[in-house]
């Protein structure tokens, strides 16, 4: 067939038979992009405007502008809720960070070929897939002062009971440990996945060279594992800087307000007993999202100068 004919035989394919292979994974995608749009993208918009606003939930929204934020501002200088709930953010948001070398730690020994290594497998991916809630009740149980596992451990030591839910000093610290528990198995999860892919003609390299033991995983290793770094690193500060069932299973925010974080203080604020102030539990979410964006944003950038590099 000549050029013309062939010219003349696309120009009477229609538009959808010219462009399919450019159109079709675009229509696959377009209600998983709509549904994002509309449960996502529109609300974070929605929030920012109903930030501005005084409202119960029930009647007329009352525009007052900044001054939920102005409110926040004086409950953080004056050490109120808000600081304390911002503060625990911090805090959760360092400690949690200690999942991820423990979830890699644990997938470079579930990497091995050992006796049983399918059981060991099991115990530790068993927490990833029981709920929040029941990971909650567990360690309510594990920190009872009467009976709990916790103070028995303590008691074999001759060491008192300890309320870690029950004391202002512990009971952030004994609500991280609950989540760290989860959260590392599900970077261990990540992890696993990606020595899959690690590439084993440069670990014979490595070996050739010399390298072994912390030189071989610091050098070889990890280099291959940044994607599933970068992924444990954004999910697990979404995770922290988002924690609220733990905290609302296991204290409710208590004792007196200590525990709570911004997830939680801005429940209290907008759907509790504080009044239904949707407006000022909008401006908490603000803040919380504009948190999100600051650190995934550095770590998006990390990444791309990283690929760039």
């Amino acid at each position: 067939m000549t050029d013309a004919a062939l010219s003349a035989a696309r120009a009477e394919r229609g538009y959808w038979q010219r462009n399919q292979q450019t159109l079709a994974p675009w229509l696959f995608l377009a209600p998983g992009i709509l549904f994002f749009v509309f449960y996502v993208i529109y609300p974070v918009f929605q929030s920012f405007n109903l930030s501005l606003y005084e409202w119960d939930g029930l009647g007329a929204k009352e525009y007052v502008g900044m001054r939920n934020y102005e409110d926040l501002y004086w409950e953080f200088k004056d050490g109120d809720a808000f600081y304390t709930a911002l503060k625990n953010n911090v805090l959760w948001l360092f400690l949690y960070l200690l999942a991820i070398p423990a979830g890699l730690f644990i997938a470079l020994f579930l990497n091995q070929t050992v006796t049983g290594i399918r059981l060991y497998k099991s115990l530790f991916f068993f927490p990833f897939v029981i709920s929040q809630v029941v990971v909650g009740l567990v360690f309510t149980w594990f920190y009872d002062p009467a009976f709990g596992g916790l103070n028995l451990l303590l008691g074999w030591f001759g060491m008192g009971p300890i309320n870690v839910l029950g004391d202002e000093k512990y009971v952030t610290y004994g609500v991280i440990a609950a989540g760290l528990w989860p959260q590392t198995a599900y970077c261990m999860i990540l992890y696993l996945t990606g020595l899959n892919g690690v590439n084993p003609e440069q670990i014979e390299a490595g070996r050739l060279d010399g390298a072994k033991g912390w030189r071989m995983l610091w050098h070889v290793v990890l280099p291959q594992l940044k994607p599933a770094t970068f992924i444990a690193f954004v999910v697990t500060i979404i995770g922290a800087l988002r924690s609220f069932d733990l905290i609302s299973v296991m204290t409710g925010g208590g004792p007196y307000g200590s525990s709570r974080v911004l997830a939680y203080y801005m429940f209290e604020v907008a759907l509790s007993e504080y009044g239904f102030r949707m407006g000022y539990g909008a401006a908490i979410a603000v803040v919380l999202f504009l948190i999100m964006l600051c650190f995934i944003a550095y770590f998006l950038w990390s990444m791309y100068r990283e690929e760039k590099r």
